[in-house]
Order: structure tokens, then sequence, then C-alpha cells
């Protein structure tokens, strides 16, 4: 959600802890004209007190006029933020979230899921790994050629478990930083509300499926209603003959041919016969 002009300099004020007066005292504008900025009611605020207020909060004015969701960099140069152009294309592109693109950025475990990815991919812990598993594997073989024990003995039991998988282990650090990540933004955002837009055609698929398919309904006629509920076709107007056909031309359908059991369920769809 979009804050407004009003709501952006009142959080700054906020965020500094500063009231009214206070404010007044530090930027020498009036405090009714401050107050006049943060009412729900504002008409105009003069460049000169856009300017004043950018300043003092080191902020961009484009920010403060909801132009820009950036406070500090409005002209940053491309190429001190070594991007490719292709990372370029994909945030121009909408194809992804960037707001959510940068809270995962910024997140403070963000450098260690990268310092982790950095270490799988260029092999860093392969030899260190292998230096480990080297000194694991002259312990057993010590133990084995003294003592000759048998392979389910706990001991050397422990020492096999010890032999590591540098890829199974790495991606598994990988995995549990990007899951703490994950879940933290999770959390940050439980409470924002999503609205979905009326045009939204899984709408009408879910609710093509809840007018057809009911507990006790027969599998065939309910793929059959499920059909002409998504062609806009009243099945219970067509003839004996038409539904043969219908039901021939379902047959080549190969989500009908191979049903998958809806998660949760025990029945799935039955072949059309």
């Amino acid at each position: 959600m979009e804050l407004s002009i009003q709501e952006r300099l009142k959080d700054l004020r906020v965020e500094r802890g500063l009231t009214l007066e206070q404010l007044a005292e530090e930027t020498k504008l009036s405090k009714s004209a401050l107050g006049s900025y943060e009412a729900d009611d504002l008409k105009d605020i003069s460049h000169y007190a856009l300017i004043k207020l950018a300043k003092f909060y080191e902020v961009t004015t484009d920010y403060i006029l909801g132009r820009s969701k950036n406070r500090n960099h409005p002209n940053a140069d491309l190429a001190d933020l070594r991007l490719s152009n292709d990372m370029i294309e994909l945030l121009k592109s909408g194809l992804v979230d960037n707001s959510l693109l940068c809270e995962l950025a910024v997140h403070p475990d963000f450098p260690r899921l990268m310092a982790d990815l950095e270490i799988y991919v260029n092999s860093i812990a392969g030899k260190q790994v292998q230096s480990a598993n080297a000194i694991v594997d002259a312990v057993s073989a010590t133990i084995m050629k003294q003592h000759n024990p048998g392979l389910t003995d706990p001991q050397l039991r422990q020492l096999i478990a010890a032999h590591i998988d540098d890829d199974s282990f790495c991606r598994y650090v990988i995995q549990q930083d990007i899951s703490k990540i994950a879940l933290d933004l999770r959390e940050t955002h439980k409470d924002d509300s999503f609205s979905v837009p009326e045009d939204n055609p899984l709408k009408g698929f879910l609710q093509a499926v809840d007018e057809t398919v009911s507990e006790d309904s027969d599998p065939e006629t309910a793929s059959l209603m499920f059909i002409c509920k998504r062609l806009k076709l009243n099945f219970k107007k067509l003839s004996d003959e038409e539904k043969k056909w219908l039901k021939k031309i379902a047959e080549k359908s190969d989500l009908l041919k191979n049903p998958n059991p809806q998660r949760g369920g025990s029945k799935g769809t039955k072949r059309l016969t």
C-alpha cells in the first residue's frame, strides 16, 4: 500500500522522535504549516518547505512526494550496482516482486546465505571436507587393522556415519539459511491483506469445481459436467447423442486418462469408460 505525502512526512517526524513544535524549531518552518502538511486534507506544499524538509530528513523530494520508495539514492549509477543486463531486464519485467526481492536481500541473514552459496558454487569446502574424510578413513583403517571389529560394531559405525558428503552438507546448510529467511519474511507479512482481481481465472475454475463435484457424485458425470461448465454449456440440455460424443472427446484428455488423487483425499476422477 502506497503511503500518502502526509503519512510519509508524519512517519519521518515520528522516526526522529520530534513533536511539531520541535520540528518547527529545527527547520524554521511554522508549526501550523507543518501540521497542515500532515493533515488529511492537505492541498499543497510549497517548494521551499518540500526542499527544506527533504534536506532535514536526508531523503529525496521524490520520496516525500510518493514518486519513489527510495529515500536516499534517486540517481544511483547502474555501473556502481554491478548488475548484469539480464538482472536489469528481470527487475524491469515485472516477473518478480521487486519489493520482496529487496526484503530478501536486506535480511540480516542474507550475507550468510550468500557466503554459503559461494562456498558451494565455487567448491571451496571440497578440499577441507576431503581432508576431514581422509582422517576418518585413516582412523577407521587403523581400528580395522588392530581390532578387526565386525561391520556392526557401534564405534566403527559412528566413524562411517562421520564421513561427510560435501555436496549434501552444503545444500543442507543453504536450505537452512533460506528457510530461516523465508519464515521471517512470512512472519513480517502475516497481517498483510491481498486482493484477488475480479477477473481471476482461478476463481472461475474453483467455482466450476464446487458446482459440479460432490462427495456422492458419479466421477464420469461430474467430469462431463465440469467440461460443460467451463465451455458454458448446459449439460442437462444435451441430448444422449451429444453426451456420447462429449464423452468420446473427453477420453482423449491426458488429464482424465491419468488422474491424480487430490491431496488429503482418497478418491480420484475415474477414467471415462
